[in-house]
């Protein structure tokens, strides 16, 4: 496996290539990763992991200056999961000038949930992320369903900049108590970390709710924040939605996706469930 660190070399590695698969990444990586890394040599080769924590998707105030940087154990996962090139570049190597030209996504899918509470978070995500597909120019990129706003962000980058990528949905790896598995987890003590697995359950209990008939879904959504303040968490949101679009859902939608996002003590956590509804008779 190759480790490379500046665009010059990335672009030599893959001169001539047609069939890259890539995954980016920020490091810190858990199992979830090394299963997206799996997936992605289903649909291509050579695989491409990148690790860059990118400061235009932290807002002040995040972590960006205390999110864990782990290259050397990184690497050691990647180079398991059968990864072919990590490209972990300095910031001053995606960003040898201030990056004045920014990709602004549509506001239909970024003005609220995360968007709402991360302003300007998803322009920082889709302007590293169409620098890097310049730069790997993959056939194929493998995203994790747990950020699934930001999921469906990308797919409508690809979309509307009329790239030649198939993007791919990695299904949220979790703990065995259901946690969904996230580099941010590590910044959970020890009682907090039995505690945060109350977010999956409620929305769990919303999924089970809505596939047993039930459509009062403000009532469904106000319960579980109600839920979560109780046991102490501070809840920035908990929503039912379309899972094409993100939209309220409509009496035609029939894929949802139940989202919520809700700090316990000082660590953000998000996690969401998507799920179709039974087909009518």
């Amino acid at each position: 496996m190759q480790v490379l660190h500046t665009v010059a070399e990335l672009r030599a590695a893959l001169a001539g290539q047609t069939g890259t698969a890539f995954v980016p990444t920020m490091g810190n990586l858990h199992a979830g990763h090394v299963s997206l890394v799996e997936l992605a040599r289903q649909h291509g080769q050579p695989v491409v992991a990148s690790i860059f924590v990118n400061p235009l998707q932290f807002g002040a105030g995040e972590d960006f200056e205390r999110y864990p940087r782990t290259l050397d154990a990184d690497c050691a996962r990647l180079a398991t999961a059968g990864c072919d090139i990590v490209f972990a570049p300095a910031v001053s190597e995606l960003y040898p000038v201030p990056q004045s030209f920014t990709v602004q996504p549509a506001a239909s899918l970024t003005q609220d949930l995360d968007g709402a509470f991360r302003p300007g978070h998803f322009s920082g995500v889709a302007t590293v992320v169409l620098k890097l597909f310049n730069l790997v120019q993959p056939r194929v990129a493998v995203f994790g369903k747990k950020d699934y706003q930001q999921l469906l962000v990308i797919r409508e980058l690809v979309r509307q900049f009329n790239l030649p990528i198939e993007i791919v949905a990695g299904d949220t790896l979790r703990e065995a108590d259901g946690l969904a598995m996230s580099s941010r987890n590590g910044y959970l003590d020890t009682s907090e970390r039995i505690q945060a697995t109350l977010l999956q359950r409620e929305l769990a209990a919303i999924r089970a709710a809505v596939l047993s008939g039930e459509r009062d879904f403000e009532t469904l959504t106000t319960t579980a924040c109600r839920h979560l303040k109780m046991a102490g968490w501070r809840v920035d949101y908990v929503e039912l939605r379309d899972a094409e679009n993100l939209q309220v859902p409509t009496p035609v939608s029939q894929q949802l996706v139940v989202l919520g996002a809700a700090w316990l003590g000082k660590t953000r956590l998000i996690d969401n469930l998507d799920f179709a509804l039974p087909t009518r008779a």
